[in-house]
C-alpha cells in the first residue's frame, strides 16, 4: 500500500460496503484509522460487517429515492461530518446481461436508479457537510467509482454501460461547478475484480484471471489520499482545537 500519510479521523462514506470493493474499501480505510460509514440494503449484512470492521453499518437502498435523505442525515450524524464521500453502489441491470433490444425498460431504469440518480442525490444532500470540510481545511472527495464499460461499447452490457457512462460524465460536470469550492470528484475505474458483482455479469470468467478487491481498494484509496490536502487528518484536528 502506497498510502503514507496519517489519515485518522478521516470521515469517509462507502455505498455497497458489505460485499466486493466496497467490503475491501470499508476495511481498508478502516485500518487505516479513518472514521467509516457504510451503506447497504441487507440489514444482516450490514450488522456482519459493522461487527467486524467497527465502522457504522447504515441499512438503505442508494435506487430508492425516499431512502436517500435518512442515509445522508445518518451518515453525517455517525460521522460528525464528511470528508469523502464514495458511490460504489451498482446494478447490473438485467441479469443474466442481454441485448438492448431485449433489456425491459424497468431493468433499464433500476441500472439508472442505483448507478446513477442514487449517486446524484445522496451527493447532493451531502453537499453542505463536504463544503463545510473543504472550508476547515480538511479536504473534501468524492469518488464515483466507473467501469471500462463507462467508454467501451459491450455487447449485452447496454443498461450497464449507460448508467456508467452517464456517471462518468456528471462526475466531470460536478468537478467543474465545484472546484471552487474546494470539493474534488473523481472517477476511477478499479479494473476487472473477483467480486459477486462480476461473478453474476461472467459466471464462466476465471476468478484467478480477476483482480483482488483489497488490490483495486488500496489503489482507490491511495487516489483519493492524494487529492486532499497535504494537512494530515490528524492535524487538521489538532489545528481546531
Amino acid at each position: 500500500m502506497a498510502t503514507h500519510r496519517d489519515i485518522t479521523g478521516l470521515r469517509v462514506a462507502v455505498t455497497g460496503g458489505t460485499s466486493g470493493l466496497g467490503l475491501a474499501l470499508t476495511r481498508a480505510f478502516r485500518r487505516q484509522g479513518a472514521k467509516v460509514a457504510f451503506v447497504a440494503r441487507t440489514a444482516a449484512a450490514v450488522e456482519r460487517v459493522a461487527q467486524a470492521t467497527g465502522a457504522a453499518g447504515i441499512v438503505g437502498d442508494l435506487g430508492v429515492k425516499d431512502d436517500i435523505y435518512p442515509i445522508a442525515l445518518q451518515i453525517t450524524a455517525r460521522l460528525g461530518g464528511l470528508d469523502v464521500l464514495i458511490n460504489n453502489a451498482s446494478s447490473l441491470g438485467p441479469v443474466p446481461l442481454r441485448p438492448l433490444a431485449d433489456t425491459d425498460c424497468e431493468d433499464l431504469e433500476l441500472a439508472l436508479a442505483v448507478n446513477l440518480l442514487g449517486p446524484f442525490r445522496l451527493t447532493k444532500a451531502l453537499l453542505g457537510a463536504l463544503a463545510a470540510s473543504a472550508r476547515d481545511g480538511r479536504g473534501a472527495v468524492v469518488l464515483n467509482v466507473s467501469s471500462d464499460a463507462a467508454v467501451n461499447a459491450y455487447a449485452n452490457w447496454g443498461a450497464y454501460g449507460a448508467s456508467k457512462a452517464a456517471l462518468k460524465h456528471l462526475s466531470a460536470i460536478w468537478n467543474e461547478e465545484l472546484a471552487g469550492q474546494g470539493i474534488q470528484f473523481l472517477s476511477l475505474d478499479p479494473g476487472d475484480m473477483d467480486t459477486p458483482l462480476h461473478a453474476l455479469a461472467a459466471p464462466d470468467a476465471d476468478p484467478s484471471l480477476l483482480k483482488r478487491p483489497n488490490l483495486s481498494a488500496e489503489e482507490l484509496m491511495d487516489a483519493i489520499v492524494g487529492a486532499l490536502p497535504s494537512v494530515t487528518m490528524a492535524g487538521a484536528a489538532g489545528a481546531r482545537s
